[in-house]
């Protein structure tokens, strides 16, 4: 029930179309999948908070994502702060369990409260992901990058309907220029990179309560993180993250399963396909801090 919410149709073609409608090959990921969240316990992530809170302030700090708002069809709007994004406060299993935490929000919640209120089923969001601040370094935060996106890809594919990529420094069209011809044509026609902030056209299908809060501003400093900043929506302070922290306390404290450390989630094997990419952007990431001279310690953006 956690997987499907009463949509066991939409859930089925999800997992068709990332195998490109290979039924077998569909049929595998999808018991793979519903083993992988058996054995991880995952049905029951939600009643194991991150504490103290102090840390889960420090991964809201360092892992940006947050719900800015919707479109006008109702279709959830997840901002991401990939450049800035600097995955280096907790271990690689508090982010991945947090990723995963706000997933199955996600899902479980915020999906089916838009479906109800729209009247049709809702089952994929819209990512905005920002790449100010995004530099050569950042090849040090593949790894923990790698692993979250093959949970998604493998766990729950075809969740993202459309990816927006705004604010984006030189680094960003070099890699996208060598890997966009590797995506799958089905992938490819989600991405839109957008110019500067992306706030015009962004607001043909949102209002502009529910424009990521660096897509507000053209300009520079345009998307400088601000925990304090309460439309910040990647800060904890931002009502998504107080309504998905607070409700995760309330689980645990209904099992009285509040205890410190981290779960443990296996991470899928990553797909070959995948594999190449994350080759193919790492060797890129290389040659352009070559040229850069950053290897000698220089980072240009």
């Amino acid at each position: 029930m956690n997987v499907h919410q009463g949509y066991p149709t939409e859930t089925l073609i999800r997992f068709l179309k990332a195998r490109e409608w290979h039924v077998n090959k569909a049929q595998k990921m999808l018991v793979e999948s519903l083993n992988w969240r058996i054995q991880n316990e995952i049905d029951s992530i939600l009643e194991k908070p991150i504490i103290p809170e102090d840390l889960y302030r420090s991964i809201r700090d360092t892992q940006l994502v947050g719900l800015s708002g919707y479109s006008k069809e109702g279709i959830p709007v997840f901002a991401v702060g990939v450049g800035l994004s600097t995955y280096d406060k907790a271990s690689v299993n508090y982010y991945v369990q947090s990723h995963i935490q706000i997933n199955e929000y996600r899902d479980r919640f915020i999906l089916p409260m838009v479906t109800k209120k729209y009247g049709g089923p809702i089952t994929t969001c819209i990512k905005v992901l920002d790449m100010t601040g995004l530099k050569l370094s950042a090849l040090n935060q593949m790894k923990i990058v790698t692993a979250i996106s093959t949970v998604d890809d493998l766990n729950y594919p075809e969740k993202t309907e459309t990816y927006y990529i705004v604010n984006t420094p030189y680094i960003f069209s070099a890699c996208w220029k060598v890997v966009k011809p590797l995506l799958q044509e089905r992938t490819r026609k989600k991405v839109h990179v957008l110019r500067g902030c992306g706030k015009d056209e962004l607001l043909k299908i949102m209002d502009y309560s529910s424009l990521p809060h660096f897509c507000r501003r053209e300009g520079s400093g345009a998307s400088k993180h601000s925990s304090s900043d309460p439309d910040d929506c990647f800060s904890l302070d931002h009502p998504f993250h107080q309504e998905l922290y607070n409700f995760i306390q309330e689980q645990a404290l209904n099992m009285e399963l509040i205890k410190q450390g981290s779960m443990h989630v296996n991470i899928p094997n990553q797909d070959p396909e995948d594999a190449k990419i994350v080759g193919v952007i790492e060797a890129e990431f290389h040659k352009l801090s070559v040229q850069n001279g950053s290897a000698n310690g220089v980072d240009k953006e």
